[in-house]
């Protein structure tokens, strides 16, 4: 499926040749890099890579290539640089016209400490773009996360006005580290001059090139492999992969996105609406539909600290408005149910599921 997604758009967003223009990608190797480096190679740029460690570009090249059409192989090169280290940052940016910042981590469970998600997010955020505004590289897009956006003491759509308060008792590790990073990133667009456009997705979903991937496929897994024996009762906004690697693609042509953030999403399911859409899909398969108990859920709570980080949000459904990205992209999204069952048949078909 992602292969027809991006052999049929091979040209970029104004159909213009890019052959000319250089993007330096961070964080690669990850599941939506991936994607978003194979949207940017069929659009005719050049795409560099980060990596920490040199021995996993030819896992992105078997990734990337297949759906990144003919001559890409060609504009497709790697160097070496890790977002806790200064080394190898001001090689990185030589010759590169656009940054596409990617890298953070995200995990499937909260840390003892929030520094240790916190601290690599921020600085190598800061890092990363100072990096680049010593190389004379303006424009940059930042691939942040409705987590920046999105909070439990607000009710109904929010939007890119919106902030999540990373000083709230509710606010977990992840949210904390990819708000305070997003924060960083705009102050050094001011203090840089930098031309900087966010990418902010809810929970990511649809096919990966890989077998690769990061934590968000492993949520679709877990409610497959019936590993939830309840669905916890909250729900967050979904999108596709492809999407969000269409949307860095024409954030980076546009002008209009400059100063902006740009959430992406297709809609909210809960967890029992996805399990729904999931048993529909696969009858035969033990997938629970129901949703757990919240009095349950604090109960166990005490005993389990996976279960404690989800707390604030039991009851909740985050909802998010997707108008930017129509309006200023052009975007039509994949619906999150189809993106969903996507997921879900690759994660089966690499024997995960």
């Amino acid at each position: 499926k992602a292969l027809g997604f991006y052999l049929d758009s091979g040209k970029s967003a104004r159909g213009q040749s890019r052959m000319s223009e250089t993007v330096r990608l961070t964080g690669i190797s990850g599941f939506i890099a991936k994607h978003i480096a194979a949207r940017f190679l069929a659009a005719g740029y050049s795409v560099r890579g980060t990596l920490r460690r040199m021995d996993r570009a030819e896992e992105v090249r078997k990734a990337v290539l297949p759906v990144a059409g003919a001559g890409a192989a060609d504009r497709l090169r790697f160097v070496v640089a890790d977002l806790e280290r200064d080394a190898g940052w001001p090689e990185a940016m030589a010759g590169v016209t656009l940054l596409v910042h990617t890298a953070s981590p995200f995990p499937m469970t909260q840390p003892e400490d929030a520094m240790d998600l916190i601290r690599p997010a921020v600085e190598g955020t800061e890092r990363v773009l100072r990096a680049a505004a010593a190389a004379g590289v303006k424009r940059v897009v930042l691939t942040s996360s409705c987590a920046a956006i999105t909070s439990v003491t607000r009710t109904g759509i929010q939007d890119e006005d919106d902030w999540c308060d990373p000083t709230h008792p509710s606010a977990t590790p992840y949210e904390q580290s990819k708000t305070l990073a997003e924060r960083r990133a705009w102050d050094l667009a001011t203090s840089e001059g930098l031309d900087l456009t966010t990418i902010n997705p809810g929970l990511v979903m649809g096919p990966p090139l890989d077998a690769h991937f990061g934590t968000s496929l492993d949520l679709a897994g877990r409610i497959l492999n019936g590993k939830n024996p309840m669905q916890p009762p909250f729900g967050l906004p979904l999108v596709d992969v492809r999407d969000v690697a269409e949307m860095h693609l024409r954030a980076a042509q546009r002008p209009a996105t400059v100063g902006k953030r740009i959430i992406a999403s297709a809609g909210s399911l809960t967890f029992a609406e996805m399990a729904q859409v999931l048993k529909a899909a696969y009858p035969n398969r033990r997938i629970a539909r129901r949703e757990a108990p919240i009095f349950l859920l604090r109960m166990m709570a005490h005993f389990d600290p996976s279960i404690r980080t989800i707390l604030p949000r039991l009851g909740t459904v985050d909802r998010v408005s997707n108008s930017r990205a129509v309006q200023l992209l052009g975007l039509t999204f994949l619906p999150a149910e189809q993106s969903l069952r996507d997921a879900a048949a690759a994660l089966i078909a690499m024997g995960k599921a």
